[in-house]
């Protein structure tokens, strides 16, 4: 079994646009994922639809692939790219990783690999539980979609809202009376499920949340889920540079 790391990047961007290439201390952000992740992983790709970000990938050595412009999601862009990039690879595993998240943990890449020692898992994801630090307001946030679990550790839902809510229990308790998980936007799958769910057409759920999973699983796909400790921190516009380069700062000063 191979696991291909597949980091999707685009120029484009509403908030924060060329992002990929913002400079964090020196260098361009798609270069800080690439360095996280390149040693956990058989192979890594940047897969882009921009010349600007091709040539800074060649620039610092890694490994890049020109993909269509009109993708709608990264998922889609991942399965381009791999196939321009390997042609017999049936039993390979493909980690989809966000190129706006800098601070990624080989140890989140390790748990995501190990979902697939079960083989029967289709695709896989990352979570990590709430703590009561976090407090209410962190667990209310839409932008941090909430995942509930089987035990089998596979998602059984994802929502922007808070799931599950807590009947007849004050909102102050209720990260003190229940795990909730926020997800981690990392994604695995078999080479075979890729291609089928980027075949698949978008489905009500996925619509009304804007989470392209849930069409995964209104598709009846098993989504197994790994478990980190390690927080996230997701760049979407020039004031979350300025906090990250500020981490990063005070990281290298210890």
């Amino acid at each position: 079994m191979k696991f291909i790391g597949i980091i999707p990047a685009r120029y484009a961007s509403t908030r924060f646009p060329g992002k990929p290439l913002a400079d964090m201390a020196g260098k361009p952000m798609i270069q800080r994922v690439y360095e996280q992740v390149e040693k956990t992983l058989d192979a890594l790709y940047v897969a882009t639809d921009d010349q600007r970000i091709y040539d800074a990938v060649i620039r610092f050595g890694g490994n890049v692939v020109m993909t269509d412009p009109n993708h709608q999601s990264g998922t889609d862009r991942c399965y381009e790219a791999y196939l321009k990039i390997k042609n017999d690879g049936d039993g390979d595993i493909v980690i989809n990783i966000q190129g706006d998240e800098p601070f990624i943990q080989a140890g989140q890449i390790e748990a995501l690999k190990a979902c697939f020692d079960d083989k029967n898992t289709q695709l896989a994801t990352l979570v990590k539980a709430f703590t009561e630090a976090d407090g209410f307001e962190a667990l209310a946030n839409p932008n941090s979609p909430k995942v509930v679990l089987n035990k089998n550790n596979e998602a059984i839902l994802f929502s922007r809202s808070i799931i599950p809510y807590k009947r007849g229990v004050e909102t102050s308790e209720w990260l003190k009376q229940h795990t909730y998980y926020k997800h981690i936007g990392l994604y695995a799958y078999r080479v075979d499920i890729l291609k089928e769910i980027t075949a698949l057409p978008q489905t009500k759920l996925e619509l009304a949340e804007s989470l392209e999973q849930l069409r995964w699983l209104e598709n009846g796909y098993r989504i197994k889920v790994g478990i980190t400790n390690h927080e996230t921190i997701g760049i979407d516009t020039p004031q979350d540079m300025a906090k990250a380069i500020e981490f990063l700062n005070n990281k290298n000063k210890r």
